[in-house]
């Protein structure tokens, strides 16, 4: 049985931060590769065009074999909801183990995602910490311990563990203020991606 991970958001752009997550996941479970999903029409946020964020996701991507960007969310109309990409890739490899990547702040909200109860059973959770008012290790796990028991009440069980990967404080959010403020974003993202933001004039005013 092959071990995959689907590492989802909205990528709005990938960062460093991302990247080291996903590499982290790779050499602390027997994952084969990392499958980047962008969400093709997020159903909380607006977002960059999807033909943006997916170029930017393979430009940072492209030179690591055990990465792959996935456009299979472009097969569906409406909102991309989770559990209809996990469905969708189940059918596209067959016997596979799945893990889901997951920032430590989306995770908390697992409980009310759409069948959020029906997903959780169906992979395994790698989480990242995020730097969220100055938490450590500890109140992570205390947060992940808080969705477990919640979805206990439900008779839901959930297997997760915490990624021992280095707390970046870069969020896609602060890298589009800094464009918006004409301010460098250097180092955030690979140059790559900084050089395609610019000539598309992304994230500006």
């Amino acid at each position: 049985m092959q071990q995959l991970a689907i590492f989802g958001g909205t990528f709005d752009p990938i960062h460093w931060g991302h990247l080291l997550i996903a590499e982290t996941a790779l050499h602390q479970v027997p994952i084969e590769k990392v499958i980047w999903m962008p969400s093709f029409y997020p159903p909380h946020k607006t977002a960059a065009l999807f033909e943006h964020r997916v170029a930017m996701l393979q430009i940072a991507t492209r030179e690591n074999p055990a990465f792959t960007v996935s456009q299979i969310e472009t097969k569906r109309s409406g909102n991309s909801y989770a559990i209809d990409t996990l469905i969708e890739l189940s059918a596209c490899y067959p016997n596979t183990h799945w893990y889901w990547i997951v920032g430590l702040d989306t995770f908390q909200t697992l409980p009310r995602w759409y069948r959020g109860e029906e997903l959780a059973q169906m992979c395994d959770w790698l989480i990242a910490p995020r730097l969220l008012g100055g938490e450590n290790i500890t109140q992570s796990e205390l947060i992940c311990k808080q969705v477990r028991q919640q979805l206990q009440k439900q008779s839901v069980t959930i297997h997760w563990q915490l990624l021992d990967t280095p707390l970046v404080g870069v969020s896609s959010s602060l890298i589009r203020k800094l464009c918006r403020d004409g301010k460098s974003i250097r180092y955030l993202v690979p140059e790559e991606v900084r050089s395609y933001m610019k000539f598309h004039e992304l994230y500006r005013r």
